[in-house]
């Protein structure tokens, strides 16, 4: 009875042992799935950036130098628009002057298609 409980054991260590290495052999197996798909996605991110940039020097010929016209446009634009601020701040006491002495100064005239009756 002895040797059978003796045999029992060593099943059971046998057995034990077995479990732990299945239990590592998965636990490898996980990591070297992780890192696999850990790799696969840096390998989809370069490959993402890579057509990206493809695409923007693609768009960029293709486009020519219109999103450069339209920046110089808009410096153009801001420029004309400085220059007329400038413009209206030098001259606006002068043309109101004019307007005011227009207006106030009236000199009474006969119009020219007037006719007198008589």
């Amino acid at each position: 009875m002895a040797s059978q409980s003796a045999g029992i054991q060593q099943l059971l260590q046998a057995e034990k042992r077995a479990a732990e290495r299945v239990g590592e052999a998965r636990k490898r197996k996980n990591r070297r799935l992780k890192q696999a798909k850990e790799e696969a996605q840096a390998e989809i991110e370069q490959y993402r950036l890579q057509r990206e940039k493809e695409f923007k020097a693609k768009e960029a010929a293709a486009l020519g130098s219109h999103g450069s016209c339209s920046e110089e446009m808009e410096k153009e634009t801001l420029e004309k628009m400085s220059v007329i601020e400038e413009d209206y701040r030098k001259n606006r006491e002068t043309v109101l002057e004019q307007l005011l002495s227009f207006v106030c100064d009236v000199k009474p005239e006969i119009h020219v298609n007037y006719r007198v009756n008589g």
